[in-house]
Protein backbone atom coordinates (compact mmCIF):
# COMPACT_ATOMS: atom_id res chain seq x y z
CA UNK A 1 0.00 0.00 0.00
CA UNK A 2 0.87 3.42 -1.29
CA UNK A 3 0.96 6.00 1.68
CA UNK A 4 1.37 9.69 0.70
CA UNK A 5 3.30 11.79 2.64
CA UNK A 6 1.49 14.26 5.14
CA UNK A 7 1.89 17.91 4.93
CA UNK A 8 1.39 19.99 8.25
CA UNK A 9 -1.87 22.25 8.16
CA UNK A 10 -0.95 26.15 6.94
CA UNK A 11 -4.09 27.91 9.09
CA UNK A 12 -5.48 29.76 6.49
CA UNK A 13 -5.39 33.74 5.53
CA UNK A 14 -7.74 36.26 4.51
CA UNK A 15 -6.16 39.26 2.78
CA UNK A 16 -8.01 42.45 3.28
CA UNK A 17 -5.48 44.67 1.55
CA UNK A 18 -7.13 43.90 -1.74
CA UNK A 19 -10.78 43.95 -0.21
CA UNK A 20 -10.25 47.59 1.04
CA UNK A 21 -8.90 48.44 -2.48
CA UNK A 22 -11.26 47.33 -4.33
CA UNK A 23 -13.75 48.61 -1.26
CA UNK A 24 -12.03 52.53 -2.05
CA UNK A 25 -12.68 52.00 -6.18
CA UNK A 26 -16.36 51.12 -5.68
CA UNK A 27 -16.63 54.28 -3.70
CA UNK A 28 -14.54 56.84 -6.24
CA UNK A 29 -16.52 55.19 -8.85
CA UNK A 30 -20.19 55.88 -7.05
CA UNK A 31 -19.23 58.96 -6.42
CA UNK A 32 -18.47 60.41 -9.81
CA UNK A 33 -21.55 58.50 -11.57
CA UNK A 34 -23.81 60.00 -9.12
CA UNK A 35 -22.16 63.75 -9.73
CA UNK A 36 -22.49 62.91 -13.49
CA UNK A 37 -25.51 61.29 -13.60
CA UNK A 38 -27.64 62.84 -11.03
CA UNK A 39 -28.50 66.51 -12.28
CA UNK A 40 -28.08 69.18 -10.63
CA UNK A 41 -31.46 71.23 -9.39
CA UNK A 42 -32.09 74.84 -10.29
CA UNK A 43 -31.42 76.71 -13.30
CA UNK A 44 -28.52 77.10 -14.85
CA UNK A 45 -27.29 81.05 -15.41
CA UNK A 46 -24.10 82.38 -15.81
CA UNK A 47 -24.27 85.15 -12.95
CA UNK A 48 -22.60 88.59 -13.81
CA UNK A 49 -19.25 88.80 -12.08
CA UNK A 50 -18.60 92.06 -9.23
CA UNK A 51 -15.24 93.68 -7.54
CA UNK A 52 -16.81 93.38 -4.17
CA UNK A 53 -19.11 90.45 -3.41
CA UNK A 54 -19.79 89.36 0.33
CA UNK A 55 -21.91 86.18 1.37
CA UNK A 56 -25.59 86.27 2.32
CA UNK A 57 -27.23 83.15 3.26
CA UNK A 58 -30.87 84.41 5.09
CA UNK A 59 -33.07 82.33 6.72
CA UNK A 60 -36.05 82.43 5.04
CA UNK A 61 -35.57 83.33 1.44
CA UNK A 62 -37.03 83.70 -2.08
CA UNK A 63 -34.92 83.23 -5.28
CA UNK A 64 -35.75 85.01 -8.18
CA UNK A 65 -33.88 84.08 -11.47
CA UNK A 66 -34.12 85.92 -14.41
CA UNK A 67 -33.43 83.97 -17.46
CA UNK A 68 -31.51 85.24 -20.74
CA UNK A 69 -34.26 84.38 -22.69
CA UNK A 70 -36.62 86.25 -20.62
CA UNK A 71 -38.53 84.18 -18.81
CA UNK A 72 -38.76 84.76 -14.83
CA UNK A 73 -38.58 81.64 -12.27
CA UNK A 74 -39.71 82.29 -8.67
CA UNK A 75 -38.60 79.48 -6.50
CA UNK A 76 -38.11 77.13 -9.70
CA UNK A 77 -41.55 77.57 -10.93
CA UNK A 78 -42.03 79.57 -14.15
CA UNK A 79 -43.70 82.58 -13.73
CA UNK A 80 -44.98 86.21 -15.46
CA UNK A 81 -44.10 89.69 -14.16
CA UNK A 82 -48.08 90.28 -13.36
CA UNK A 83 -48.11 86.68 -11.19
CA UNK A 84 -44.93 87.91 -8.97
CA UNK A 85 -47.23 90.12 -6.88
CA UNK A 86 -49.39 87.65 -5.40
CA UNK A 87 -46.42 85.41 -5.19
CA UNK A 88 -44.90 87.58 -3.24
CA UNK A 89 -48.23 88.41 -1.07
CA UNK A 90 -48.56 85.05 -0.31
CA UNK A 91 -44.29 84.39 1.09
CA UNK A 92 -45.10 87.63 3.07
CA UNK A 93 -48.52 85.67 4.54
CA UNK A 94 -45.77 82.29 5.12
CA UNK A 95 -43.02 84.41 6.47
CA UNK A 96 -44.35 87.42 7.08
CA UNK A 97 -41.87 90.71 7.31
CA UNK A 98 -38.85 88.28 7.56
CA UNK A 99 -38.18 87.49 4.42
CA UNK A 100 -35.07 87.95 1.52
CA UNK A 101 -35.52 87.79 -2.10
CA UNK A 102 -32.46 86.76 -3.91
CA UNK A 103 -32.41 88.00 -7.38
CA UNK A 104 -30.12 85.74 -9.10
CA UNK A 105 -30.19 86.81 -13.18
CA UNK A 106 -28.02 85.42 -16.06
CA UNK A 107 -25.50 88.30 -17.13
CA UNK A 108 -27.08 88.81 -20.26
CA UNK A 109 -30.89 88.83 -19.02
CA UNK A 110 -32.62 92.21 -19.92
CA UNK A 111 -31.44 94.65 -17.18
CA UNK A 112 -35.83 95.74 -18.17
CA UNK A 113 -36.82 92.83 -16.41
CA UNK A 114 -34.69 93.59 -13.43
CA UNK A 115 -36.63 96.86 -13.19
CA UNK A 116 -39.35 95.12 -13.06
CA UNK A 117 -38.90 92.83 -10.15
CA UNK A 118 -37.40 95.80 -8.26
CA UNK A 119 -40.81 97.93 -9.03
CA UNK A 120 -43.17 94.62 -7.56
CA UNK A 121 -40.77 94.63 -4.65
CA UNK A 122 -40.81 98.25 -4.09
CA UNK A 123 -44.85 97.96 -4.33
CA UNK A 124 -44.85 95.49 -1.70
CA UNK A 125 -42.23 97.08 1.04
CA UNK A 126 -39.65 94.51 0.61
CA UNK A 127 -36.77 95.98 1.04
CA UNK A 128 -34.47 92.97 1.95
CA UNK A 129 -33.61 92.15 -1.62
CA UNK A 130 -30.02 90.83 -2.84
CA UNK A 131 -28.77 90.63 -6.37
CA UNK A 132 -26.39 87.11 -7.18
CA UNK A 133 -22.98 88.37 -8.44
CA UNK A 134 -19.72 85.93 -8.27
CA UNK A 135 -16.36 87.57 -7.82
CA UNK A 136 -14.19 89.04 -10.31
CA UNK A 137 -10.40 87.94 -10.14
Amino acid sequence: MHRFPSYEKKPSRIEIIPMIDVMMFLLVFFVLISLNVIPMTGVKTKLPTAGVTEQANPKNKVVITLLKNGEMMFDDIKVQVSNLNALLEKKKSEFGENFSVLINGDESASLQNLIDVMDVLKKNNISAMTIAAKKRF
